[in-house]
């Protein structure tokens, strides 16, 4: 599952009590977060939301390094019912090609079938920083081939994220295959495209959240499998969109996010 958390946003506090309930229906093996807030107090003592989360689900947590601003921080982190270890954490290139505030948080899953590496990002917003998110996606894949191990036997890399890309762009377009610039020898599968039913809409103007965005509808947030990989292991089976409307507490209702969460189901070895 990936899903962009929307920091805190509008009724940040009502909102993470949807935020838990969409996570515990859907019961995610492994999730990708995106812009997951922590907090630090004038005594150093840190609250994370990817904390808070594991605690209430029983799962682990991992998050990218913090860096603050009036004591807040805004991060990428990855959720797991198996344990979890960070295994590389880096600014992607900006504009200019230097490293940027945007992030890329690779980590390894103890899954039953083997260390099974995922890679959480959030790429550049702007609607016409194409180019920079280009830039981004041609390390994400970089970091996609440092970490799949071999490609031949096993386990492939799922990334999940907040793209902020629709699949026609030139930088989707890379990371698929159909336009050049990808590094040598890696691709990735789009989920969604392969299994999915639908337009697969993760920004919504029905969202109360997104009401006022100068974006149409559409879908930018994914889930992908890098390629090559030992087939059939890592298939998309099945995919489906989640938190694609008002979650219901008590007697009043909110929308989880300004995103909708991309969930799979994913084929495993055996």
């Amino acid at each position: 599952m990936t899903w962009n958390l929307w920091w805190r946003f509008g009724d940040w506090e009502r909102r993470e009590r949807a935020i838990v309930e969409v996570l515990r229906a859907e019961a995610p093996d492994v999730v990708c977060l995106q812009e997951v807030w922590a907090s630090r107090d004038g005594s150093g003592n840190v609250t994370g939301q990817a904390e808070i989360l594991a605690r209430a689900l029983g799962v682990h947590a991992a998050s990218t390094e913090r860096t603050w601003y009036e004591g807040l921080s805004f991060d990428n982190a990855v959720l797991s019912r198996w344990p979890i270890e960070v295994v590389a954490d880096e600014r992607l290139p900006g504009v200019d090609g230097e490293p940027g505030h945007r992030r890329a948080l690779v980590a390894r899953v103890a899954s039953p079938w083997g260390a099974w590496p995922v890679l959480s990002t959030h790429l550049e917003y702007r609607f016409d920083a194409s180019a920079t998110r280009t830039r981004q996606v041609r390390r994400v894949m970089e970091l996609v081939a440092e970490h799949r191990g071999d490609p031949d036997h096993d386990l492939p890399v799922v990334v999940g994220g907040d793209l902020n890309a629709v699949p026609d762009s030139d930088e989707i377009r890379m990371a698929t295959g159909r336009a050049p610039g990808a590094p040598p020898g890696v691709l990735l599968s789009d989920v969604w495209e392969q299994v999915g039913e639908g337009p697969g809409i993760t920004w919504d103007r029905r969202n109360p959240g997104v009401a006022n965005s100068a974006w149409p509808d559409r879908r930018i947030d994914q889930l992908m499998v890098s390629w090559p990989r030992p087939k059939p292991v890592g298939n998309p089976e099945r995919a489906w969109l989640a938190a694609d409307g008002a979650v219901v507490l008590g007697e009043t209702s909110v929308w989880a996010s300004d995103h909708v969460a991309v969930v799979a189901e994913l084929r495993t070895p055996g």
